[in-house]
């Protein structure tokens, strides 16, 4: 009873205008039918956009898992007084708004931003190059954004691993590699599920990020979405869009749990 409210309030305000948007990706002249979705998926850009995101998804995922793990291992092994102090550094961007963040990239990118002045003043280039509105400034705007949850996910996840478990693999003869691949993987995996979870979830479903760094030359499921509402009111197709990026977040958290659980 004393949850009733809540689930109350769930229901009406998210649930059901979620549900409600769904469907219409099933409505084809006030019928239900899977035409929609075939018309929506024969679209070259349609492919193009889904596949983007895709792409840059399971990317921004890889690079913060590689990233993250040499982070967390190294804040796992630092002395506990130094320890709190830099994982503060890691959470302090989780507390700046993605606009700020998103528009900081501008400077850093932009014609006659950091960047470019340093191409142009090392002579690599006459001119500035476009930086902006393309893949590479989307990626990096969303491994900035994303990466500090994969992160903590994994130094979460190291707290449980043992203190001896490195150094008596080490002494038995076996390398790094063979360390991280046979002792610190497998006891850290359901923190790399987690942090893979949230960071590629985040990735396809981020707006702010794609839509300034991308814009329109960069489309996105997210930002086409925005499009097909707000500038072509075309319901149906939202639907379809909505409907695919919820199936893909469910569907990578069933990857990632796979991954997990398979053998290493």
């Amino acid at each position: 009873m004393l949850a009733l409210p809540a689930v109350l309030f769930t229901a009406t305000l998210f649930l059901l205008p979620v549900l409600v948007l769904l469907s219409e990706g099933f409505k084809v002249d006030e019928a239900w039918s899977l035409q929609g979705y075939a018309g929506f998926i024969s679209k070259p850009l349609n492919q193009t956009v889904f596949f983007r995101t895709l792409k840059l998804g399971f990317l921004v995922a890889g690079v913060s898992a590689v990233i993250g793990y040499a982070t967390a291992f190294s804040i796992f092994h630092l002395p506990s007084k130094h320890r709190g102090r830099i994982f503060g550094l890691v959470v302090l961007p989780l507390m700046i708004s993605p606009v700020a963040r998103t528009y900081a990239w501008i400077v850093i990118l932009g014609r006659t931003g950091i960047v470019n002045d340093a191409i142009v003043g090392l002579g690599l280039s006459d001119t500035p190059i476009r930086l902006l509105f393309t893949e590479t400034a989307v990626f990096l705007g969303l491994l900035q954004l994303f990466m500090p949850l994969m992160i903590i996910s994994l130094i979460s996840a190291m707290e449980n691993l043992p203190n001896e478990a490195v150094a008596a693999a080490r002494v038995l003869g076996a390398n790094w590699l063979q360390v991280f691949l046979k002792v610190i993987l497998p006891l850290t995996k359901e923190g790399l599920v987690i942090g893979g979870t949230l960071v590629f979830t985040g990735s396809l479903t981020a707006y702010i990020t794609p839509a300034i760094l991308g814009g329109a030359k960069v489309l996105m499921l997210e930002t086409l979405l925005y499009q097909r509402v707000n500038v072509a009111n075309d319901f149906v197709s939202a639907g379809i869009i909505a409907t695919i990026l919820i199936t893909m977040s469910f569907g990578s958290n069933l990857l990632f749990k796979r991954i997990a659980t398979a053998r290493t």
